[in-house]
């Protein structure tokens, strides 16, 4: 991965960030604007993206191969599971902040920032490894991800009386209709036009590549509109937040570089693997803890925090490749 490139993209991000800082505190956007964009994004841009990728010309991985990436990322996801429980122990995190850590850990931003800086970094063919990743991802959030916060969202409505107990109990939609999303359904689309390599008209992955050039510049707006909610205050004075931006986008990724490098000769694919695990912490789980009427402020704190420090994480982690 050439660092150079990384250092270039990251760069790109920020000011594009600040674009969006900017169009919030002149009044162009505003919090309404940031919803709507992300219903494009997750609904629109980042699907279109991901399956036009399934179209791209030249050498394809074999079934084995695709198979082979599923159970090295299956291993992942269950030592970033064992790290999320370890991680507020290490820090001293209180009790009943550990969920927020938690899920912060297991759940990075793969689709605002991943899909489109391996698109940029690795190249559209490394997307394919993205959809398999982003599957595991969605089935993990809307199962394990909302277990965390039920159990967060009761605890907190117990210590709060009932009126919060009956404000921490959200519709309950059965499990198999939160799996079927614009995120799942177009990771399975991706997996199943990449392996069934089915002729389609040329119009049809142009139109998707267009529609999925405008994710990037998307994605940073709504981070920019996060950023410029926030008052520095909030986002730069917790030290065990800087601990874990440590342990989680710099020693976990390059840990787990040490320990798959020499088993996977697979260069594409550790380098996938390498940027789905240095991107700062995602968004979903803030989104989903509102939904659970659980406190969310420092998953906020985190997610912007994690975001800024990215800059210089991402590209210390490219170096250990």
């Amino acid at each position: 991965m050439n660092i150079t490139v990384v250092i270039e993209q990251m760069i790109m991000i920020f000011i594009l960030i600040g674009v969006g800082l900017l169009l919030y505190r002149n009044h162009i956007l505003n919090e309404s604007s940031s919803g709507q964009l992300s219903g494009l994004i997750v609904n629109v841009t980042n699907p279109a993206l991901l399956i036009c990728s399934a179209f791209s010309d030249g050498p394809k991985m074999s079934l084995a191969e695709l198979g082979y990436a599923l159970v090295l990322f299956l291993i992942i996801y269950a030592l970033l599971i064992t790290a999320a429980f370890l991680i507020p122990r290490i820090l001293r995190v209180p009790n009943g902040y550990h969920y927020s850590y938690q899920l912060l850990t297991i759940f990075g931003n793969v689709g605002f920032i991943g899909i489109p800086l391996a698109s940029a970094v690795l190249g559209t063919e490394s997307l394919i490894f993205v959809s398999i990743y982003n599957l595991i991802y969605n089935v993990l959030i809307y199962t394990f991800g909302i277990s965390l916060l039920r159990r967060a969202a009761a605890r907190q409505a117990a210590a709060g009386g009932a009126e919060a107990q009956a404000a921490g109990m959200p519709s309950d939609t059965p499990l198999w209709k939160k799996l079927i999303n614009a995120g799942t359904i177009s990771a399975a689309a991706t997996i199943l036009f990449y392996v069934g390599d089915f002729p389609v008209p040329s119009i049809v992955p142009s139109t998707l590549n267009y529609m999925g050039q405008s994710t990037t510049l998307l994605s940073m707006l709504v981070l920019g509109i996060s950023l410029a909610q926030m008052k520095p205050r909030d986002i730069f004075s917790h030290p065990q937040l800087y601990g874990f931006v440590l342990l989680r986008q710099v020693l976990i990724p390059i840990g787990f570089i040490l320990l798959v490098r020499p088993f996977v000769d697979n260069a594409l694919l550790v380098g996938t693997l390498t940027l789905m695990l240095a991107v700062p912490a995602g968004n979903l789980p803030l989104m989903l803890s509102k939904q659970f009427h659980a406190d969310g402020e420092t998953i906020s704190q985190g997610i912007i925090l994690s975001t800024l420090l990215s800059l210089v994480t991402l590209p210390v982690v490219s170096l250990a490749l």
